[in-house]
C-alpha cells in the first residue's frame, strides 16, 4: 500500500517499507542477486539496499518489477544517491548478464 500524505497543498508519495507488497518485491531481487552488492567489484552480503534503478518516485508503474531493482550495500546506494540516473544503463547490463549466467 501507498499513502498519500497531504502537506500544505502538496501531495507528497510516502513510501511503506512494511507493505506485503514492497517486501516482497525487495526479497525477490535479494534472492536474484545471491544476497550479494552488485556493485563491481563488491561482493557484499552486509546491510543491503534493495535500489530501484528507475527512481521509486518517478516511476510507480515500475516500483514493483524486479527488473526495475538492483542489490547494492549500505555504502555503495548511499554513494548514488542523488545520482542515480547516471548508473540506470550500468545497472540494467548488471541484471542482464546475470540472467545469462543463472541460466
Amino acid at each position: 500500500m501507498i499513502w498519500l500524505v497531504l502537506i500544505l497543498n502538496y501531495v507528497v508519495m510516502v513510501r511503506n517499507f512494511n507493505d506485503p507488497e514492497y517486501k516482497k518485491w525487495r526479497n525477490k531481487i535479494y534472492a536474484r542477486d545471491h544476497h550479494t552488492c552488485q556493485w563491481p567489484g563488491c561482493s557484499s552480503k552486509k546491510k543491503l539496499n534493495a535500489h530501484h534503478i528507475r527512481r521509486w518516485a518517478d516511476c510507480p508503474g515500475l516500483r514493483f518489477e524486479v527488473d526495475n531493482g538492483i542489490t547494492l550495500c549500505k555504502d555503495h546506494h548511499k554513494m548514488i544517491t542523488g545520482v542515480e540516473t547516471y548508473y540506470e544503463a550500468v545497472f540494467y547490463n548488471i541484471i542482464k548478464q546475470n540472467k545469462k549466467y543463472d541460466k
